[in-house]
């Protein structure tokens, strides 16, 4: 399962700069609207300590840590709905991410232009979930009209699912986001884009992040980060504020080929991770071999932790714990 986040926010607000900090490429930050016409998409390695300590015990090889891929969406303006400022691309890439980074300028720099003349990051927040929202609005009613239809000739699946998007339709005009429908079927398959879980990175020093704006954060179900991106390393912070936005965590393998960490949902059972691993040992899963990762190191070796009672052998209905380590036997 490969993680992927869409970094948005309005021209020069610092979007870029997180970009090249996140992956250390040096990528065209200018200060002009619209100098990342294409996303640009970085892959990260998830910072993970477990993994050497694991190596070094194993003799690994190699470590591979898990990744996430971040999209530098070139920044949104007012009316990208429509278009303008090469906005549709820029929604369209957005629909493509998992979770989406919002970043809001809180910084005060008269040399930095910023593209609503003024530095508001509540008015940028607004303008941005607005752009999301009337995109929304349009695969909605697009939708709408198809599924009346439908819904006519008695088929269930249509009602239900049109009754969920009269309902999403409401909360797009009161300016909501959708995340509370996330799980509905026909939410999946729309990809909306104010269905998906928003972390906010407010750019700039602390007092920036005023009450009013925290609590509309909270207000959206949404969650925070307040960095100077000039003067700290965010990244860390970042993923692990990611991760647990999302709701995942990570299990690791370990032998003599590779060390290596796979990311889950948080409450995922033993075969969903195996098939993680494969597709096939999700299907043909007979049993996994688990042990925590300090239990493991503690005992020295796979063998010693065996001969310690420390690995237990879990079924089908095994809930993978954050840091097991995991030994697959299927068919």
């Amino acid at each position: 399962m490969k993680l992927s986040i869409g970094i948005v926010g309005l021209p020069n607000v610092g979007k870029s700069t997180l970009f090249k900090i996140l992956t250390k490429q040096d990528i065209n930050i200018a200060n002009y609207p619209f100098a990342t016409i294409d996303p640009n998409v970085g892959v990260v390695p998830v910072p993970d300590e477990r993994l050497a300590k694991l190596a070094e015990m194993s003799h690994s090889k190699k470590i591979l840590p898990a990744v996430v891929e971040f999209y530098d969406i070139a920044g949104l303006v007012k009316g990208a709905n429509k278009g303008e400022g090469l906005g549709n691309q820029f929604l369209a890439n957005i629909r493509e991410t998992q979770a989406i980074v919002v970043v809001l300028r809180t910084f005060e720099n008269s040399e930095i232009i910023h593209v609503e003349n003024s530095v508001d990051p509540m008015r940028d927040l607004e303008i941005i979930n607005s752009e999301l929202a009337l995109k929304d609005l349009e695969t909605v009613d697009k939708r709408l009209q198809k599924l009346e239809g439908e819904a006519r000739t008695g088929d269930k699946k249509a009602v239900r699912n049109l009754e969920i998007l009269k309902a999403v339709k409401e909360e797009l005009n009161k300016g909501n986001l959708t995340i509370k429908f996330a799980d509905e079927e026909i939410m999946k398959e729309l990809q909306l884009l104010t269905g998906k879980k928003q972390l906010y990175l407010l750019n700039g020093p602390a007092e920036g992040a005023t009450k009013q704006l925290l609590d509309k954060i909270k207000s959206l179900g949404g969650d925070y980060l307040a960095s100077d991106l000039g003067n700290t390393n965010v990244i860390p912070e970042l993923i692990k504020e990611a991760y647990k936005v999302l709701g995942l965590i990570s299990f690791l393998t370990t032998g003599e080929d590779e060390t290596r960490a796979w990311t889950i949902q948080d409450g995922a059972k033993a075969p969903q991770a195996a098939g993680v691993i494969h597709t096939d040992f999700e299907k043909n899963f007979i049993r996994a071999e688990v042990v925590n990762w300090q239990k493991l190191l503690e005992a020295g070796s796979w063998v010693n932790a065996k001969q310690k009672g420390l690995i237990k052998l879990e079924g089908k209905d095994y809930v993978i714990q954050d840091g097991d380590v995991v030994v697959v036997r299927h068919g």
